[in-house]
């Protein structure tokens, strides 16, 4: 896949194939979206487009509202629809002066001009342009214009998906990780640095990978002990993830932690990737580190069933 960091970046193509969203998540539903402009293109021998936004259209539009958070940063949404197989990924930097274009300006100069648009697979409410004033119709009436083809995606279909990265961020706010990777179409992951902590972990016998996540907008979810797998590099290890402000020791702030099992290894300032795969339980405060130690051990047999299938 190629990726552009600016519309202005990319050569227009002869048979375009397009879509256009933020894909956020690249979940089930947007996953459906990407097999319809893959079985296009290769009916008709295109290449697929997609034309994404960064940041957020939300983060520009009310700079006032801080409470938007992702469920992938912008390199793991590219991963990911990398992984599907999209032909070209543009991403394009939001801004005030790209939302004021008029809808007209918007399908002439980005749609048709700079990206060569044959086929756009468009759900039936999506809006763009000034005040997102321009949608389906505008699409419908440019396209024997400037020669390209609109293929709507009916409500029934999407409503029938029942799917939003909204209801897939509430799932993960509140923990329910078996619910959002339903969603999702796979697990819920985190990338970040491996960092020093304070070795409470390691003093009670479960050494703790403090990850920092160095994007504020991305989502973490709700707190808690969770089964996860951990990539690193090429390697995959099991663990016990933790969210939370750790009370027994009256932390002050919020940590994501994992204990890999069977693993000894420094591993201070590499990336690794953290995929959640059980909810266990939620985070709660034990009289003592003793109290704490105790429940963790049962924590590691339920992780370790869970893991294992039993």
């Amino acid at each position: 896949m190629k990726i552009y960091h600016h519309i202005d970046d990319f050569t227009p193509l002869n048979n375009a194939v397009v879509t256009i969203g933020t894909f956020d998540g690249v979940h089930q539903g947007h996953r459906q979206i990407i097999a319809g402009i893959k079985e296009l293109a290769r009916q008709t021998g295109g290449e697929t487009v997609i034309l994404t936004f960064f940041p957020h259209p939300r983060m520009i539009i009310h700079p006032e509202n801080q409470d938007l958070k992702l469920i992938t940063t912008i390199q793991e949404r590219a991963a990911l629809l990398e992984e599907l197989g999209v032909d070209h990924l543009i991403i394009t930097p939001f801004s005030r002066d790209f939302s004021n274009q008029t809808a007209e300006a918007y399908i002439r100069d980005v749609l048709v001009n700079r990206i060569g648009t044959r086929k756009i697979i468009i759900g039936y409410d999506h809006r763009f342009g000034k005040d997102r004033a321009g949608g389906l119709a505008d699409l419908l009436k440019a396209a024997p214009i400037y020669g390209f083809e609109v293929i709507e995606i009916p409500e029934q279909d999407i409503n029938h998906v029942a799917v939003s990265s909204t209801c897939i961020r509430q799932a993960l706010s509140r923990a329910d990780i078996e619910q959002a990777n339903a969603f999702l179409g796979y697990p819920f992951f985190i990338t970040g640095k491996v960092i020093r902590g304070n070795q409470i972990g390691r003093q009670i016998g479960y050494p703790t990978a403090n990850l920092l996540v160095e994007e504020s907008y991305k989502l973490i979810p709700g707190d808690g002990i969770f089964a996860a797998s951990v990539q690193l590099g090429s390697e995959t290890f099991q663990g016990m993830a933790y969210i939370g402000h750790r009370p027994t020791i009256n932390g002050m702030t919020r940590n994501i932690e994992v204990n890999l099992f069977d693993f000894s290894r420094d591993i201070y300032n590499q990336s690794l990737q953290m995929n959640f795969l059980n909810f266990v339980r939620h985070d709660v405060k034990f009289s003592s580190l003793e109290g704490l130690k105790e429940q963790l051990a049962q924590d590691r047999i339920e992780v370790l069933k869970l893991l294992n299938g039993l």
